[in-house]
C-alpha cells in the first residue's frame, strides 16, 4: 500500500493530473490484478447476503415502491430485479435502483467502520445489473467488485465524511464508477471523469440519519449507484466532470469537508498489488445499525445473569464517541427514545436496541421493530433507563490502525435497585471475523436459506446458490441469472402501481 497526500489547490497552482486522487484511483481501476482465491470466496459470499437481505425486506414499503418505478422502464437486454421473472428485465440503472433499495431497506448486509463507515455491500446491485445489461462475464463482474471495495474502503478508512455532516454515500459513487470501469475495461480518462461526476452528483447531508429517519435511508445508497450508472454512460460519451472534484479552491474537500487547510492521507494498493479491501468488512448477523452487533450479542450474554428485569436502576453503556453521538443518547435525538419512532429510527437507537434484546434474548429483523414490540409498558419503562456514554478506550479502538484491536463494541453497567453492579464488555460482534463464532461460507447460505425460506422454494434457493458460487467462470447468459425469483408472484407483485409519475 501507498499512502498519498491529498490537500486542497488554488486554481492559479498547476495540479498535475497524475497527483489528483481521482485520477490515482482511475489508475487502480485499470490495474487488474489477479484475484486472490480468500478473496474472490468472500465476493461470493457477499452476493449471496445482498440477495438474502433484499428478498427479506422484497415486500416492504420502499423495495415495493422501487421496483414499481423500476418497472416503467422495461429494456431488451436490461437487467433483473430481485423476485421478478428473470427473462423481466429493467433497463440497468433502474434495476439497481430497486434491488439497491431492496438490499439496503433491513440494514442487514456488509459493513467496514474506519474514519467515516460503509456499507460496501452496496456496490453490488448497480455492478450486477450493468454486468447483465453489458454481457460480462463472471470474472469481469468479479475484478469489477474487487475495485469497487477496495475504492470504498480505502476512501473510508482515510476521509471522514460524517463530522461534516455529509452522508457516506459520497464514497460510493466513486467507488461503484471504479467498480463499474474495471469491469468494462474503460480507459483510464473515462474511468477518472466517472469518479469525479459520480462523486459530485452523489454528495448529500446527513440529515437522511437525523431525527426523524425515514424510509430514504434505504434508497439513498441506491440512488448513488443508479446516479454513478449514469455518470458512467455520460463519460463513455466523451462528457467530462468538474475537475480537480477533490483538490479544486471549490471542490469537496474545500468546502464540504475539513476546510482549504485539511490534509488528507489515503492508503492505496501499488501497481500490481492485489486488492484485498473487502477482507476488512464484515456482514452483520442482526438486523440493526453495525454498531449494535457487539452489543446486542453482549445483551444476549447478561440476560441470564438478571433473574428479574424490573429491578434493573439503570443502563449505562460506555461506547466510542461514534456510537455515543450517532445512535446513542449523546446524539441528542428524543426520537431515539420515542416508542411510535420508524423502524428505521429504531434502527439506530443503541438504547431501543439493547433493551429489547436483553429482554427477548434474540433480535428478528421484523419482531423486533414491530410497533407493538416498541410499544410494550415494560419495553418502555426500560428504555428509559438506558443511556451511553463515551469512553475514551472504545474511541481510541474504533479508529485503531491494527485489525486485531480494532472494535465497535462496549462496556455495559447494569445498576440493579438493590445496588449491585452487573458489568460486562464486548469488543466485536460474534459473527466479526475476530469474534467468537466468525461467519463463513455456511453461515452465509444459512442466512440466505432462513431469510427467503417462506418466499422461495428449496428448488430455487439451490439454484441461486449454484451459480453465484461458480462466479470466476460464469458466461453472459449465467451472469443474467443471478436473481432470486419468487415461486409465485403475489397478485400485483409484477405490475407496476398507478400512484406516481412512472
Amino acid at each position: 500500500m501507498k499512502n498519498h497526500l491529498v490537500k486542497t489547490y488554488s486554481s492559479k497552482e498547476k495540479l498535475k493530473r497524475e497527483d489528483e486522487l481521482a485520477w490515482k484511483l482511475a489508475n487502480l481501476a485499470v490495474d487488474k490484478v489477479a484475484v486472490q482465491e480468500e478473496v474472490t470466496e468472500m465476493v461470493i459470499n457477499r452476493i449471496i447476503d445482498n440477495a438474502s437481505v433484499a428478498m427479506a425486506a422484497i415486500n416492504r414499503s420502499p423495495p415495493s415502491a422501487a421496483r414499481s418505478q423500476a418497472l416503467a422502464h422495461s429494456r431488451d437486454g436490461g437487467a433483473t430485479v430481485f423476485g421478478l421473472p428473470t427473462q423481466k428485465k429493467i433497463s440497468a440503472e433502474w434495476a439497481a435502483w430497486a434491488n439497491g433499495t431492496a438490499v439496503r431497506e433491513l440494514d442487514f448486509h456488509d459493513t467496514f467502520l474506519g474514519a467515516d463507515y460503509a456499507h460496501p455491500g452496496d456496490n453490488i446491485p448497480p455492478l450486477l445489473a450493468v454486468a447483465q445489461q453489458m454481457g460480462v462475464g463472471g470474472e469481469d463482474l468479479l475484478n469489477g467488485l474487487v475495485t469497487a471495495y477496495e475504492i470504498q474502503i480505502d476512501l473510508v478508512k482515510a476521509i471522514c465524511l460524517h463530522e461534516h455532516k455529509i452522508d457516506h454515500v459520497a464514497h460510493l459513487g466513486p467507488s461503484v464508477a471504479a467498480g463499474i470501469g474495471t469491469m468494462l475495461s474503460l480507459p483510464t480518462e473515462t474511468i477518472y471523469q466517472s469518479i469525479q461526476q459520480a462523486l459530485h452528483v452523489t454528495t448529500a447531508t446527513r440529515q437522511s440519519r437525523k431525527g426523524q429517519i425515514s424510509s430514504w435511508k434505504a434508497f439513498a445508497p441506491a440512488h448513488a449507484g443508479k446516479l454513478a450508472i449514469e455518470a458512467v454512460d455520460r463519460c463513455m460519451r466523451g462528457e467530462g466532470a468538474p475537475s480537480p472534484i477533490y483538490e479544486g479552491e471549490d471542490g469537496v474537500i474545500a468546502w464540504m469537508l475539513a476546510g482549504p487547510d485539511a490534509r488528507y492521507v489515503v492508503s492505496l494498493p501499488e501497481h500490481g498489488e492485489p486488492k484485498r479491501a473487502i477482507l476488512d468488512s464484515f456482514t452483520k448477523e442482526h438486523s440493526a445499525e453495525y454498531q449494535s452487533q457487539a452489543l446486542i450479542d453482549l445483551a444476549f450474554r447478561m440476560r441470564p445473569k438478571i433473574d428479574d428485569l424490573e429491578t434493573i436502576e439503570n443502563i449505562v453503556i460506555h461506547t466510542s464517541h461514534h456510537t455515543h453521538y450517532v445512535i446513542g443518547s449523546g446524539s441528542g435525538d428524543p426520537q431515539k427514545m420515542d416508542p411510535t419512532a420508524s423502524r428505521e429510527t429504531l434502527d439506530h437507537s443503541i438504547m431501543y436496541i439493547f433493551t429489547v434484546a436483553l429482554q427477548d434474548g434474540e433480535w428478528h429483523h421484523v419482531r423486533s421493530y414491530l410497533p407493538e414490540r416498541a410499544q410494550r409498558e415494560d419495553t418502555v419503562r426500560l428504555w428509559k433507563k438506558v443511556t451511553t456514554a463515551e469512553d475514551a478506550k472504545w474511541t481510541a479502538r474504533y479508529h485503531h490502525a491494527d485489525p486485531n484491536e480494532l472494535a465497535f463494541g462496549g462496556r455495559v453497567e447494569i445498576t440493579l435497585k438493590n445496588g449491585e453492579v452487573l458489568a460486562d464488555e464486548m469488543a466485536v460482534a460474534n459473527a466479526h471475523p475476530n469474534g467468537y463464532r466468525p461467519f463463513k461460507r455456511e453461515n452465509y447460505i444459512q442466512k440466505f436459506r432462513t431469510l427467503t425460506e417462506s418466499l422461495v422454494s428449496a428448488g430455487e434457493q439451490d439454484r441461486f446458490l449454484s451459480v453465484v458460487s461458480r462466479l470466476p467462470t460464469l458466461n453472459a447468459v449465467e451472469v443474467g441469472e443471478i436473481n432470486v425469483v419468487l415461486d409465485e408472484l403475489e397478485l400485483g407483485f409484477g405490475n407496476r402501481d398507478q400512484k406516481g409519475i412512472f
